[in-house]
């Protein structure tokens, strides 16, 4: 008896493949990282990427060649500030101008580079992607690659 009831649970709590995703995975991850990479090689630019869940904690980074070390602590600040708030860091500059004490609340960040991941149906957001290395559009721009080629959005369909 005990193992059946051992067995229901195990088969209850397997994801469907028709299930909506509601976090982050490795797999999904690591995709971004690799679509943003695969972004950043094609223009010979060179990012650190780190891609987090809705808490703000790492799931999958990279820091390619010839990044600084500097730039990765910088991608995860941007990843987290986007879990923490929900909107791209480039909206962060325009709200830090807007609501007086905003740029010094906890987790904002005013540059470009950090991007929110939403599911693939745009109803579901499952954590941030920041990129840092090169110049800020260009780091919105990676991180806007690996999400398109993970199969998934950067913005709220409603």
């Amino acid at each position: 008896m005990r193992a059946a009831f051992i067995g229901s649970i195990v088969l209850a709590s397997a994801a469907s493949p028709l299930q909506a995703q509601t976090t982050i995975d490795a797999k999904t991850a690591q995709a971004i990282v690799a679509g943003c990479a695969a972004h950043a090689s094609g223009r010979q630019q060179s990012h650190s990427i780190v891609v987090v869940d809705l808490g703000g904690h790492p799931v999958a980074a990279l820091r390619m060649d010839r990044t600084g070390s500097g730039t990765f602590d910088f991608a995860e600040q941007k990843a987290v500030a986007v879990a923490a708030w929900g909107f791209a860091t480039s909206g962060m500059e325009e709200g830090a101008k807007e609501v007086p004490g905003f740029a010094r609340a906890p987790h904002v960040v005013t540059v470009p580079g950090g991007v929110p991941v939403w599911s693939a149906d745009g109803k579901v957001r499952l954590g941030g992607v920041g990129v840092s290395g090169e110049a800020p559009l260009d780091d919105a721009a990676c991180a806007e690659a690996g999400i398109v080629a993970a199969g998934l959005r950067s913005s709220r369909i409603r």
